[in-house]
């Protein structure tokens, strides 16, 4: 199996980001949005224009019956930050003999750091598939299971998970890099693009997209 580059791992914070300005769009006339993320943010429903262009070109890739189950796109950096440090604090207390650099890099498995965060540049849609009525397909485990609550059959290239799910994901995610996405390996939901490690993963000279604020949304 090729190496997992953890979004901790110093390579991702040390690309440059030149910014392009972007507006962040709301995705909800162009693609079918869950409502989950509803309480914790009122700009879940938000990504950069380009990275909205290039989702559904990508779901013009799926077979016929399918199309993107949207559940989570911007989000504003301090419930990243929120989100790390409550995943960091439940792990630290079940493995509180780690060092705090090992804590960082086990927390950044399930949520980013919050200085890189690709979801905080409006650059990282968390999605599944859903059916022709809206319903969710099976993906072998539920949107955002911890690799500790999945025993790790969240990560994209999980060997116990059924032969559906398997199926499924493989649809998902040759739709999503035939448009440039990339995957984050230990997330199969989470896919990015114009963000620093989409950037490291496919060798661009820099991101498109850095943090934005709160109210950047259009």
């Amino acid at each position: 199996m090729s190496e997992i580059i953890l979004m901790a791992d110093p390579r991702v914070a040390a690309v440059p980001v030149r910014e392009c300005g972007e507006p962040l769009i709301d995705v909800r006339s162009s693609l079918l949005v869950d409502p989950r993320k509803h309480r914790d943010s009122d700009t879940f429903h938000h990504l950069r224009a380009g990275v909205l262009e290039r989702l559904v070109k990508a779901q013009a890739h799926l077979p016929g019956g399918l199309r993107f189950l949207v559940v989570e796109g911007y989000r504003p950096p301090d419930l990243q930050r929120r989100y790390f440090d409550e995943y960091a604090a439940r792990l630290r207390a079940e493995h509180p003999g780690w060092p705090d650099e090992r804590l960082r890099s086990a927390a950044s498995r399930w949520v980013s750091p919050p200085e890189i965060a690709p979801h905080s540049a409006g650059a990282a849609v968390d999605l599944t598939l859903a059916d022709a009525d809206g319903r969710e397909l099976d993906l072998g485990t539920p949107m955002n299971a911890t690799p500790e609550d999945s025993d790790g059959a969240c990560y994209t290239d999980a060997a116990g998970i059924g032969e559906q799910a398997r199926t499924h994901r493989r649809i998902l995610g040759r739709a999503l890099v035939t448009e440039g996405f990339v995957n984050y390996p230990t997330e199969w939901w989470h896919w990015s693009f114009g963000d620093r490690y989409w950037a490291l993963i496919t060798g661009a000279a820099g991101a498109r997209y850095g943090t934005r604020s709160h109210g950047a949304a259009g």
